[in-house]
């Protein structure tokens, strides 16, 4: 296991793990936050594959709110 440690701002600690989901790359973290569990896995099964950019793009087009 990898740990980095970070400032996640209490907001983000206290929503429920199955209801964000985790990106990161060389220089970034990203944290989805969903309605619910299935729009959660959703997303992931549509982006699987897909680079941070587009999986942003998709996500502001279908789960933002």
């Amino acid at each position: 296991m990898i740990c980095i440690k970070a400032d996640i701002p209490k907001e983000i600690c206290k929503i429920d793990d199955e209801l964000k989901a985790i990106y990161h790359s060389s220089d970034t973290v990203c944290i989805w936050v969903f309605k619910t569990r299935d729009e959660r896995n959703k997303f992931m099964d549509e982006t699987a594959g897909m680079k941070k950019d587009d999986r942003e793009d998709h996500f502001l087009k279908n789960y933002s709110i």
